[in-house]
């Protein structure tokens, strides 16, 4: 039986219980559940800390799980990222007073405060600083106030939060994350792991894309299919209407809108767009 990390709480919690459960895994029924047993999938899901998942994962206590790709490199532990999930994304980047600092050299013989000492000081390393990293829990946008640290490294999404205290981010930004699915380095074939790769992988692409039906004369067909692709290619039916015929094909739901105009623009008709639940691709 696969045993599964998944979020118990935070940013990444209800987006990832809303994926599996798209995935056709059975969720929680109350946030207290640490353990839900899905025997139709032959999983087990644990909830836990995100912050903790990476380790009990990377130590085999766990076959897979869901958490950030920053969590995941803070811990140190030998899991390693399988695939990105497309959601929970964030920004680690440095701040400080504004104007007083502008790149990661500037940080030599300083003070860095932050929740993520071992993501820092795996860059600062990488980037052959010598800087002291203050480990906090939390509140890190006010150690530089407080007179704990001369800069600090943090998530970072609209830049609001620092501003309000004065700081502004510099140099550029220390990693790009986002949820990600995670296993033990090295790890032999876990049955049920592929099974849970493919499943997420379509609804993935079920997010992507949007299946779009549309009429056309025959004569018209290939502009058509030149917008309109498809995967494998469209699939294209006769019309009991002489002359004319049907088109289905999947399209990237980002600029689907213009496809539409594109296909009116050439004589497309009664053009419908529905929304993918599943898909294997």
């Amino acid at each position: 039986m696969l045993r599964l990390a998944v979020p118990n709480k935070g940013a990444l919690n209800e987006a990832a219980q809303l994926m599996l459960k798209e995935a056709g895994y059975r969720g929680r029924r109350d946030s207290k559940e640490l353990v839900v047993v899905d025997q139709d999938n032959a999983c087990e899901l644990f909830f836990l800390r995100p912050r903790d998942i990476a380790v009990y994962v990377g130590e085999g206590t766990l076959d897979a799980g869901i958490t950030g790709r920053d969590l995941l490199i803070d811990s140190g532990s030998p899991a390693e990222e399988i695939m990105p999930l497309g959601f929970g994304g964030s920004t680690f980047r440095l701040a400080s007073k504004s104007g007083a600092l502008s790149g990661v050299k500037d940080l030599a013989g300083l003070r860095v405060a932050t929740a993520f000492p071992g993501l820092l000081e795996r860059y600062l390393a990488d980037s052959g600083v010598d800087a002291r990293v203050i480990k906090l829990d939390g509140a890190v946008e006010t150690a530089i106030r407080l007179g704990v640290a001369d800069a600090i490294a943090d998530v970072v999404e609209t830049g609001t939060t620092l501003r309000n205290v004065g700081l502004e981010v510099f140099g550029e930004p220390i990693m790009r994350s986002e949820a990600v699915l995670v296993k033990q380095h090295g790890s032999p074939e876990t049955p049920g792991l592929d099974q849970l790769i493919r499943r997420l992988q379509g609804v993935i692409h079920a997010r992507d894309f949007v299946m779009m039906d549309y009429d056309i004369r025959a004569e018209r067909i290939e502009e058509a299919i030149a917008l309109t692709p498809g995967m494998e290619g469209p699939t294209v039916s006769p019309l009991h209407r002489e002359g004319w015929v049907a088109v289905r094909a999947m399209v990237r739901r980002k600029g689907h809108q213009q496809v539409m105009d594109q296909l009116w623009e050439i004589g497309a008709r009664a053009i419908l767009v529905t929304d993918i639940y599943a898909c294997r691709i």
